[in-house]
């Protein structure tokens, strides 16, 4: 019997066990984690997918710092709400039966103030200020104007945060 073998023989036999095998040859740990893994996986897409019908359907609208738009006037705003919109039309005034000036287009969109006009279909007085996205009338004044607040996903109006509109 040489050196090796009584190395072998001489060393302490095993006392734990392995985990049973399972028909492929994993263990049954193995195929518990396996199982955990894919129901995992199959309950995450429905999750993932609720959040992003959430998220989807609540308004975006927020107040934004540090940006810069300067109307027809000379008027320059650094703050603006960026916010979910429907298509609507841009008034001169903010006057229900004002003329028309522009189309806004996009959604969302940035107004740059608000300011009390004539009561409108949303049961309010709030109109927001900004710029069109397509000039219909008054070239001149470059598509600025007003917007009912019914037409912009806010909630109270005037919106908080977003500053009165300065006079002139």
């Amino acid at each position: 019997m040489g050196v090796t073998e009584m190395t072998r023989t001489t060393q302490p036999a095993r006392t734990t066990q392995a985990a049973p095998r399972t028909r492929r040859g994993g263990s049954r740990r193995a195929a518990g984690a396996l199982l955990a893994s894919a129901l995992t996986a199959m309950c995450l897409p429905a999750t993932a997918s609720a959040a992003a019908s959430a998220t989807a359907a609540a308004p975006v609208c927020h107040v934004r710092e540090g940006v810069r738009h300067t109307d027809v006037k000379g008027h320059t705003y650094t703050k603006d709400l960026y916010c979910e919109n429907a298509v609507a039309d841009v008034f001169a005034t903010p006057e229900v039966y004002g003329t028309v000036i522009a189309k806004l287009k996009t959604s969302p969109s940035w107004f740059v103030c608000w300011e009390s006009g004539d009561l409108h279909q949303g049961g309010n007085r709030i109109w927001y200020y900004t710029q069109g996205d397509e000039v219909t009338n008054w070239p001149l004044w470059k598509g600025w104007g007003y917007v009912p607040a019914f037409r912009i996903e806010t909630e109270p109006d005037p919106f908080p945060g977003v500053p009165a509109c300065m006079p002139g």
